[in-house]
């Protein structure tokens, strides 16, 4: 929606809340029906959204399937089957104490939801947390990225055509717009996007109390000891890297390798590199482009004054930023400091886990955590040494996929987690109610009080 000034946002969140309070989204008998439409939709407008992603992001058709629309199909088609279980009463044992009762636990949504999406997946980002919000009985805003506008006005079309605006809308618009949207109060917030924004939104939530889900980044470590056989853990690598041109929150941020196999390492995924992409990768149909000119640039300065081990080619033009890879940049780099969201991988080697402890504790609660090896007792002492979001042995990225899983962060990386179950759970409170009877009560709770605890003690004792 081009009309974003704050008078218009205002205008909208009462709308939303007049119709939230009227119990427009409370059936659920409504809200699959919405889903389903908008699932037919989606696969109606398919074509024109790899179009859009491509405009964007030149993303291959095969990733746009794969990392955008197959994702939010499935997401579609969890919460349609499941909805009524899950938003269905939960009856809990009562306690003694208060018997006879009927205890139970209520789903209830927050209310009117803002949902700020980022621009590497633009698509996926953005309706992933709407169906959960949706389908938990929610109102929703979508503030969408003006870096993937293509995307955005896309995903403003679909929304449009299946709910009111009262219900669920889009909004576009740079920096002033989302300043105006946080300055509104919100039933729930949910940002996805760097730390530094991360922090202003929860700053902003924090005037209202206004409860939130932060999905941020950090330095996601990709860490390869010796039993790891090397070409493959190299293949895998270079995938879960350059997937996007680099420009996923979880991708290998760095790699820390044993340092007796890191030259085999780097030759094999140079190796990788080309097997994938061929020679120049920017002749590639499968290698995509930089969002724009000043991300274009904040990734040169990275690259400035580095030791190349291989790539580094460029073209501002076409924003084309070739696979890369940095031979041991200083532990207080840009590189090894910021989030690199693009196609530069810093490898560097480690000799004892001293080395990496120092390492992973400059560098902690990372939202993803990769780890390469077949050694049984260090996989189990990197696993619980480190905190971080979420973890893959063996491959990288992988974990997103399943919606069994939680997805978050911690720490710098974020704050809560959602996919399948959890995305209908991180819009719902979970109400207690405690219904009980007339025909009992327990004499003892009432004033005046016994004048000895022995009888009560031996009472709670036995229940």
């Amino acid at each position: 929606m081009k009309n974003s000034t704050p008078a218009f946002i205002e205008n909208i969140k009462e709308k939303q809340l007049i119709f939230f309070k009227d119990f427009k989204t409370q059936d659920v008998k409504i809200r699959i029906q919405h889903l389903k439409k908008l699932k037919r939709v989606l696969e109606e407008r398919e074509e024109s959204l790899y179009e859009a992603l491509y405009q964007d992001l030149k993303k291959p058709v095969f990733e746009s399937f794969t990392s955008e629309f197959l994702m939010v199909q499935k997401e579609l088609d969890l919460h349609i089957k499941n909805i009524k279980e899950w938003a269905a009463p939960k009856r809990v044992s009562g306690s003694l104490i208060n018997f006879p009762s009927q205890d139970y636990i209520l789903s209830e949504p927050y209310g009117t939801v803002l949902l700020i999406s980022p621009w590497n997946y633009p698509f996926q980002l953005a309706m992933i947390p709407f169906i959960g919000a949706i389908a938990a009985g929610n109102t929703a805003v979508i503030k969408s990225s003006e870096s993937a506008p293509h995307t955005a006005q896309i995903i403003e079309e679909i929304i449009s055509e299946v709910f009111p605006p009262e219900w669920a809308i889009v909004i576009q618009g740079d920096m002033k717009v989302g300043a105006a949207l946080l300055k509104t109060q919100w039933d729930y917030i949910f940002y996805t996007g760097s730390t530094a924004v991360g922090k202003i939104v929860a700053k902003a939530a924090a005037e209202f109390l206004t409860p939130t889900t932060l999905e941020l980044g950090g330095k996601s470590p990709c860490i390869v000891d010796g039993t790891a056989p090397i070409q493959k853990t190299a293949r895998r690598i270079v995938w879960g890297k350059f997937l996007n041109c680099g420009q996923t929150c979880i991708a290998p941020d760095y790699v820390l390798v044993q340092k007796e196999y890191k030259k085999a390492l780097v030759a094999a995924m140079i190796q990788e590199i080309e097997k994938a992409f061929g020679k120049n990768a920017k002749n590639s149909k499968d290698y995509g482009r930089i969002i724009h000119q000043k991300h274009f640039e904040k990734l040169e300065k990275d690259l400035d004054k580095q030791k190349l081990l291989f790539g580094g080619e460029k073209d501002k033009d076409e924003l084309y930023f070739g696979p890369t890879l940095v031979e041991e940049p200083a532990i207080d780099s840009s590189l090894l400091v910021d989030e690199i969201f693009g196609p530069i991988l810093p490898v560097l080697s480690y000799t004892t886990e001293s080395d990496i402890d120092s390492i992973l504790t400059k560098l902690k609660n990372p939202l993803a955590f990769y780890l390469f090896s077949t050694n049984r007792r260090f996989i189990n002492t990197m696993i619980q040494r480190y905190s971080f979001g979420g973890g893959v042995i063996n491959d990288a990225i992988i974990h997103f996929t399943n919606d069994k899983l939680p997805f978050g962060g911690i720490g710098n990386s974020g704050m809560g987690a959602y996919h399948g179950k959890h995305s209908f759970e991180v819009f719902t409170h979970a109400k207690p109610v405690v219904k009980r009877s007339f025909w009992f009560d327990l004499p003892q709770r009432y004033a005046p009080y016994p004048k000895s605890l022995k009888a009560l003690k031996f009472l709670l004792k036995k229940i």
